[in-house]
């Protein structure tokens, strides 16, 4: 008899053994992915390898600029946004520990004491004083209870696959709002630059002008030229002061951008640096395109979404096959306080295993199933637009890099064209062969083209940071 009942438990354990082989649902292989061996073919020098990406360089090794990284160092501990996304880690984190607690039993105590008084002309209560002669019944119980669901066909497993994908997924979602933050900071201090060199530009030209004014003037007074020329001057000298306050404008309103970006209330940043003075990179090795879908933080927040649909995939298929329950409770029991704890008199308890198998559930749980797989197949969709928008963005901030170094090349060109044509207009104006229309012509073009110059300057620096960010860089 004893070996009959050790056999029992040995046996079902085999078979349960057997059972939670059969896994349902596939596990996760990454969707084929569409990427070209090389990004588009540019001046901008490309590395062959993953590990020559200028995405794995630090941020702090990439921005050398003192101000920048205090301001990206300030931003990444003060920014509201990034402080979202690590409480939504925390969130994603609490989710992933009761998941991994879903192989472990359900166990609960319960204290009971209660007195039943029945009807004097019930039968109970006449039953009650007929043979127990007392008026109403007594119950005490202290019991524990325990409830296990078997993983027979890996529900539980794909469960837990399923919140840590989601808590991988919040993780790496983390990366991507740094990322964006750093490369935000970065653009827009050198905004700031741009602006800075604008204002100065503005500046001299008023300098400038006053001098043509006053030049124009002489001429005036010695009847060599029209009140009309003073006129046009003056206009030209009212363009070139107009800059000036919108230029301050704009400059205040982007450094309380950049102040709130950090976390901070808006104000003034101190700084030293020049948009002359930054230099643009010239040598940004990018490696090959297959590595964006490890170093783009939200390539890889996209690949454990989709990892995380198709675990729910298994739990919705698995839900459709029998369930098998062990229970199990035990307590003492006593319909008198006095002997509630007598043992082992008072002692009960009870074993119980089922399988439930789902019938007829209204087209529920097959429904769960279909859209759990067309949800998997709309991540498969995302994952792969999100891998070919990253190969877009790289490519045309190759293509920024190298059309912007000839526009600056040939802008520089303009501006020492230009600037020269102002002095030889003003010598020529002062000798009689020039008109003063052709002084402030030169002035105008000049003033334009240096303005010009300064954004092409900070349109190159953003490209870089652009091409950082884009290749993955910026979280590390």
């Amino acid at each position: 008899m004893t070996l009959k009942y050790i056999r029992i438990p040995i046996v079902s354990f085999f078979i349960v053994a057997g059972f939670a082989a059969c896994r349902v649902g596939r596990n996760y292989e990454r969707p084929a992915v569409t990427l070209p061996a090389q990004y588009s073919d540019t001046a901008v020098a490309a590395g062959t390898t993953a590990d020559s990406s200028i995405a794995t360089i630090e941020w702090r090794q990439f921005f050398t600029d003192t101000t920048l990284q205090g301001l990206i160092g300030r931003a990444l501990s003060g920014n509201y946004d990034l402080q979202l996304a690590l409480k939504r880690i925390e969130t994603a984190q609490a989710y992933l520990k009761q998941a991994k607690l879903g192989w472990l039993p359900a166990v609960n105590l319960q204290a009971a004491a209660s007195t039943s008084i029945p009807s004097k002309n019930s039968l109970n209560g006449t039953s009650l004083n007929n043979f127990l002669h007392t008026d109403h019944i007594e119950d005490y119980s202290l019991s524990g209870g325990l409830s296990w669901e078997i993983d027979v066909w890996g529900k539980i497993k794909r469960r837990k696959e399923a919140a840590l994908a989601s808590y991988l997924q919040t993780y790496e979602g983390m990366h991507a709002v740094q990322t964006g933050l750093v490369a935000d900071i970065a653009n827009s201090y050198y905004n700031l630059l741009m602006l800075d060199a604008q204002l100065n530009i503005a500046r001299s030209n008023v300098a400038l002008s006053d001098t043509i004014v006053q030049m124009i003037r002489l001429q005036k007074t010695a009847g060599e030229t029209t009140e009309l020329g003073v006129q046009q001057a003056v206009a030209q000298r009212q363009t070139a002061a107009l800059l000036i306050p919108q230029l301050e404008q704009a400059k205040a309103i982007e450094q309380n951008r950049l102040r709130i970006l950090a976390g901070e209330l808006p104000g003034t940043i101190v700084y030293s640096t020049t948009l002359t003075g930054t230099p643009v990179r010239e040598l940004l090795p990018t490696g090959v395109p297959a590595a964006l879908l490890s170093n783009r933080p939200d390539v890889r927040a996209q690949e454990m979404a989709l990892k995380a649909a198709n675990a729910e995939v298994g739990v919705a298929q698995a839900s459709m096959y029998p369930s098998l329950n062990i229970t199990a409770s035990g307590g003492v029991n006593a319909f008198k306080a006095s002997e509630w704890f007598t043992l082992p008199a008072s002692l009960f308890g009870t074993v119980a295993g089922s399988i439930t198998q789902p019938l007829f559930q209204r087209g529920q749980l097959k429904a769960n199933l279909e859209v759990a797989k067309v949800q998997r197949e709309q991540e498969v969709i995302r994952f792969r637009q999100i891998a070919l928008d990253a190969i877009g963005e790289v490519s045309n901030s190759l293509v920024k890099l190298d059309k912007l170094k000839d526009q600056q090349q040939i802008a520089s060109e303009q501006v020492n064209t230009l600037q020269l044509a102002v002095v030889q207009a003003r010598m020529l104006f002062r000798s009689g062969m020039a008109n003063y229309l052709e002084v402030v012509t030169a002035q105008s073009r000049s003033l334009e083209a240096s303005l010009t110059q300064a954004d092409i300057t900070r349109q190159q620096l953003s490209a870089s940071v652009e091409l950082y960010r884009s290749l993955g860089g910026g979280w590390k």
